[in-house]
C-alpha cells in the first residue's frame, strides 16, 4: 500500500526536530506558481524559491533555484562533472517517490531520506526567501544561510 504525501505538519515536525529557524506560512490561496505566491506574500517573485528534482544518471538530487529563472541543465552537469545528457528533471511521480511531497508544495528539505542539494547562486543573493511549505496552500519563510546551513548545500551558478 502505498504511503500517503507529506503535508505541512510533517516539515513542521521536521522544523522543530532540527532547531531550524523557519516559519510555515498557510494561505488562504493555492500557490501554485511563482508569481501567484510572491502576490499572495506581498514579497518580489526573486524571492520566491523552487526545489526541483533531477536525476544525474541513476542519482536523484534537488536545486533550488530563483523562482524567476530557470534551471541550466548544461550549467548543471557542469557542475555535477556530467555530460548534459545526463541530466534530467524527473516526473511529479517520481519527484514524490524521492521527497514524499507533491511537485507545487515541495519544501527545499525535509524529504524522506536527505539528498544532494544544489543551490543556484541567486537565491543567496536574497537574505529572506519563501519555499514550498509542504502543501499547495502553504510557504515556508528562510533565510538563506539557514536553508543553506541545513541542506549542506553546494552554491552553484545553474540558471539562465
Amino acid at each position: 500500500m502505498a504511503r500517503a504525501p507529506f503535508s505541512s505538519n510533517n516539515l513542521q515536525n521536521f522544523i522543530d526536530d532540527h532547531g531550524i529557524v523557519a516559519k510555515i506560512l498557510t494561505l488562504s490561496d493555492n500557490t501554485p506558481t511563482v508569481l501567484e505566491a510572491a502576490r499572495a506574500l506581498h514579497v518580489a517573485p526573486e524571492h520566491i524559491v523552487k526545489s526541483l528534482v533531477f536525476m544525474s544518471g541513476s542519482e536523484p538530487l534537488i536545486v533550488i533555484s530563483n523562482g524567476v529563472r530557470r534551471v541550466d541543465r548544461k550549467k548543471l552537469a557542469g557542475h555535477l562533472g556530467v555530460g548534459k545528457n545526463r541530466v534530467k528533471l524527473t516526473s511529479p511521480e517520481k519527484a514524490l517517490i524521492f521527497t514524499g511531497y507533491h511537485v507545487g508544495s515541495m519544501p527545499p528539505f525535509g524529504h524522506l531520506k536527505r539528498l544532494k542539494t544544489v543551490v543556484d547562486t541567486l537565491v543567496c543573493e536574497q537574505e529572506v526567501v519563501y519555499g514550498g511549505g509542504g502543501e499547495i496552500n502553504a510557504m515556508m519563510r528562510v533565510e538563506s544561510a539557514e536553508l543553506l546551513k541545513i541542506t549542506d548545500a553546494e552554491i552553484a551558478d545553474v540558471s539562465k
